[in-house]
């Protein structure tokens, strides 16, 4: 007996040893073995991330600002920032050393606070004390440059990666970056041909010049800068030999490029004097690319056409001038996935892909109700209402804006100067090209308006063509690595049957609620018009009857109001039922299932080992 007793305790100490050393071995060699199994990958780092953490050449520090302990009870917040934080960890495990992460615990009214605001955070108000919470990130490197995310959206989850690996790139290339516009619109200002006035640079060009090194490179240039980082073409027309040699070889040595083409470039002051023929741009390295783009057909589009004003005065559609919304605009492309609307006019049509190791993924599509018309047709056509006729029963969709990546083949089939055949390339197997078929949304007509304020010009933006153009130079501007970073999955996975419910229960009590809410509104009109009777001197006299009318309605609006109350209740009653079953099955049934399982491993080691002593007696 005091043989087994000790033989038990012995047990006990060696399983406390080895429960100690697993832990060990388990913190000390096994932390960067990890198993990812949620559906989107959402705490694993993509391939695109690990070759921007391989390319850091110094350490960088990262600083997560978030306010713990303000945000007590706010549990999307907390399990958001647990998310963030548990994805930062794995940046800082990942990077071998040179992402050094620091937690920082942003208390009201302490020193971190002051730091977070020294960085250039974002804090949220909280209540009415001038309390703020903070749920940001700061990054710097040896250099003391400094790059923030000022408050994590939750509504970008999905970016979440893209974000903080964008801000480690920016960390080790701070550089300002050079763009190369090659155009010869008048972007920077100039002087309109028809009223001989001075005008000023267009709106996006202004945004363009205060964050890149902007060069322009007009139609006869032999070349662009050699420190070119991204190249802009918008409306390209006629270039020169050299030109397209320069670009062709950019895009083949893995340059990037965003290119706006036109069908019909109505931007061009010109353009009003109704020219014969359509305005249209000329880019002919796309076809040896691979890329189809029409350009002598116009998408017309009944569901997006603007609402314009003829001489008349009365209202027609313009069927080629376009507002697309946020249903035409991929909501899953870091380009494109936060704007709400971009305008435009005489879009041309991209053609589906269809060489092999050339992906094309669409940015911008035309609504179902389209169709296609002649450009030279169409640039002839003074009345809007010309382009209504024959345009019933369209179920067409198609590209206006697309990425794409993936091999291309050189325009030239030779070097054009032979001192460059060094570094001429034929091919490319990572070409990366943003393609848009309409030159006008970069005019500043299609998306802000000018007013005069004090002397000074205020424009006011009222589509997103403008961050557009800024978020895909932006990306383009980035490695290679950080745009292949997909958009990953949210952590906060929805359920199903819930939202099911919440479907069916506001379908049922909807109604109710929308009558009691009219008849409340109706109630609460009739008090103040008797309220507001007033006698001589301001002094409000009622009489008998009123004030019982008066009564009356105010027991209504108490009633109304518990109703209403009433109605709230049943629509969520259902759903608390779920939510009860459901805490049942995870605090109880999912326990006591596992203890059962538990017991029973038990029970059957113990009947073996059992058997195996008393044969072991009897032999």
């Amino acid at each position: 007996m005091m043989k087994k007793k000790w033989l038990s305790v012995l047990s006990l100490g060696l399983l406390a040893v080895l429960f100690v050393l697993l832990v060990f071995i388990n913190n000390q060699l096994l932390s960067k073995y990890r198993i990812d199994l949620t559906e989107d990958k959402v705490f694993s780092l993509s391939g695109g991330t690990r070759n921007v953490l391989t390319s850091l050449d110094e350490p960088v520090t990262l600083y997560f600002f978030y306010s713990d302990s303000a945000t007590t009870g706010m549990t999307k917040m907390r399990n958001y920032a647990a998310r963030v934080e548990s994805l930062l960890r794995e940046y800082a495990q990942a990077s071998g050393g040179k992402v050094q992460l620091q937690i920082v615990d942003t208390v009201p009214f302490s020193e971190n606070e002051d730091k977070a605001n020294q960085f250039g955070l974002t804090g949220a108000a909280l209540g009415n004390v001038g309390e703020q919470i903070y749920f940001g990130l700061a990054g710097t490197n040896l250099l003391d440059d400094q790059f923030t995310i000022p408050f994590f959206d939750p509504k970008n989850e999905q970016f979440l990666e893209y974000e903080i690996s964008k801000l480690i790139y920016r960390l080790s290339n701070p550089d300002t970056l050079t763009l190369a516009l090659v155009t010869d619109l008048p972007v920077a200002g100039g002087q309109d041909p028809l009223t001989g006035r001075y005008t000023g640079p267009m709106v996006f060009y202004q945004q363009l010049a205060q964050l890149y090194n902007i060069r322009i490179v007009n139609s006869t240039a032999d070349g662009f800068p050699e420190d070119t980082d991204v190249v802009l073409l918008a409306h390209p027309q006629a270039l020169s030999d050299g030109l397209l040699y320069a670009i062709d070889q950019f895009a083949m040595h893995n340059g990037r490029i965003l290119a706006f083409i036109d069908p019909h470039y109505e931007g061009n002051a010109l353009s009003s004097l109704q020219q014969v023929g359509a305005n249209a741009s000329s880019f002919p390295l796309l076809k040896a690319w691979g890329i189809k783009a029409d350009l002598t057909n116009i998408v017309l589009d009944a569901q997006l056409a603007f609402d314009l004003r003829n001489e008349n005065g009365a209202i027609v559609k313009h069927f080629g001038i376009l507002g697309l919304t946020a249903a035409q605009l991929d909501r899953n492309d870091v380009i494109t996935a936060n704007l709400d609307s971009v305008n435009g006019a005489s879009f041309g049509a991209l053609e589906t892909v269809k060489k092999a190791g050339l992906s094309m993924h669409t940015l911008i599509r035309s609504s179902v109700n389209s169709g296609l018309t002649n450009a030279d047709n169409y640039a002839q056509t003074l009345n809007p209402v010309a382009l209504h006729r024959g345009f019933g029963g369209n179920t067409e969709t198609y590209t206006v804006a697309a990425r794409y990546r993936g091999k291309a083949r050189s325009y030239f089939s030779a070097p054009k100067d032979p001192a460059k055949a060094a570094t001429y390339e034929g091919q490319t197997d990572n070409l990366n090209l943003v393609l848009v078929a309409d030159a006008d949304m970069l005019s500043d007509l299609y998306w802000v308006q000018q007013t005069a304020f004090f002397g000074d010009t205020v424009f006011t933006p009222f589509a997103n063509n403008g961050d557009f153009i800024v978020n895909a130079i932006e990306n383009l501007t980035g490695s290679d690595a950080l745009i292949s970073i997909r958009s990953r999955g949210t952590y906060v996975r929805p359920f199903e049957r819930v939202k099911a419910l919440e479907t069916a229960a506001e379908g049922k009590y909807r109604e109710q609620e929308e009558q009691l809410q009219e008849e409340l509104i109706q109630t609460e009109q009739k008090l103040r018009e008797l309220q507001g009777q007033q006698g001589q001197g301001g002094t409000i006299v009622f009489t008998g009857q009123q004030q019982e009318a008066i009564d009356k309605y105010i027991a209504r609006r108490v009633e109304i109001r518990r109703e209403l109350r009433e109605v709230r209740y049943q629509l969520d009653r259902e759903i608390d039922r779920l939510g009860d079953k459901l805490k049942i099955v995870n605090i109880a049934l999912a326990p006591a299932v596992l203890t059962g399982l538990l017991w029973l491993l038990a029970f059957i080691f113990k009947r073996r080992a059992g058997k195996a002593y008393r044969t072991e007696t009897q032999s």
